[in-house]
């Protein structure tokens, strides 16, 4: 018997995207034959976010609306997923739209066993510069897997270079509440949590995790200065929560940036010139990286006139996270 599907989709502020993501997501499910549910939690939105899933849902696809205060996505996840009916649960995330054949294909696998699987996520980038810059850091990042799709697996030893994400996972519910209940964050408040990369690490500790191309979907990223800086600084923050960890391969990196952006805050102290050098310094090695990859014109100008004020962020984003560890910790003592 075909298992049921359950879709847990937390979303805050996202009126002008969800009714694309859902009307991908029924157009998939059709396709699927899937017996499936929606279960939209609403992470204290002040928008018109959960009547346009309403209206985008009416008569197509079965919604269940959660209503909470702005606690973050980790907490809206565990919701969805605590109120889930089905035997499978497919994370998405309001910015994410589906292709129309990704759930056919997951359930054309689940016969060999094959029920846990990670998205193939493509960035719409549309010509503008922060897209740009968002899908080359996700390409470059996992360059053997991006330079050759294909529908493989992983497991923990392999899984810091292969993509993956909760904006896009499918897995047994069961599993999923299991790897949340696993999960410790370094953060008191949940909402700065790292809320895929520990619980898929996890799961990939116990089980493989398969990735296709043929498990595709789009995701629509932030492409506006003052949106990029923050979600910059939020990743920061974030990054410190998933790969602050010794099982990760850039748990080094991450322990090492604390003194070196020490050394080069003071030598800018002493010489102001330090910080536009730094700047010129980050900007020419993401260019030359990008050259290297083959990448098109517009996307190495992108890479290279974003990549010093993401360090900047990113890297502010990761000292608030060590604030937020020190300040909990001496909460607690």
């Amino acid at each position: 018997m075909t298992p049921t599907l359950s879709v847990v989709l937390p979303a805050y502020n996202e009126a002008t995207e969800i009714g694309r993501t859902i009307d991908a997501l029924v157009e998939a499910v059709r396709r699927s034959e899937l017996a499936t549910e929606l279960i939209l939690v609403d992470d204290g939105s002040t928008d018109a976010t959960v009547a346009v899933a309403e209206e985008a849902c009416a008569g197509r696809l079965p919604l269940r609306a959660l209503r909470e205060r702005n606690l973050g996505r980790l907490t809206a996840r565990r919701t969805g997923l605590e109120a889930a009916e089905g035997e499978l649960v497919l994370l998405l995330d309001a910015r994410v739209t589906l292709a129309p054949k990704a759930l056919r294909f997951v359930a054309d696998r689940l016969t060999s066993g094959e029920s846990i699987w990670t998205g193939h996520v493509h960035v719409a980038a549309d010509g503008n510069p922060y897209a740009l810059f968002w899908k080359l850091i996700a390409e470059l990042a996992w360059g053997e897997y991006f330079d050759d799709p294909r529908t493989t697996s992983f497991d923990a030893s392999t899984f810091d270079r292969f993509p993956k994400g909760t904006g896009c996972f499918i897995a047994p519910r069961q599993l999923l509440l299991e790897a949340l209940d696993a999960f410790r964050s370094y953060y008191a408040e949940q909402r700065f949590a790292n809320d895929d990369t520990p619980l898929l690490r996890w799961i990939a500790e116990r089980q493989r995790i398969h990735v296709s191309p043929c498990f595709s979907a789009v995701y629509a990223p932030r492409t506006r200065l003052d949106t990029f800086v923050r979600h910059s600084f939020r990743r920061g923050t974030v990054f410190l929560d998933g790969h602050g960890r010794r099982e990760s391969r850039f748990f080094w990196p991450a322990a090492g940036f604390y003194p070196a952006s020490l050394l080069v805050a003071a030598a800018a102290f002493r010489r102001p010139v330090v910080i536009p050098a730094a700047a010129a310094a980050i900007s020419a090695g993401a260019a030359a990286y990008a050259v290297r990859r083959r990448r098109s014109g517009p996307e190495i100008a992108s890479l290279a006139a974003l990549a010093p004020l993401y360090a900047a962020a990113h890297g502010a984003g990761m000292w608030r996270g060590l604030a937020l560890i020190l300040r909990d910790r001496l909460r607690r003592a």
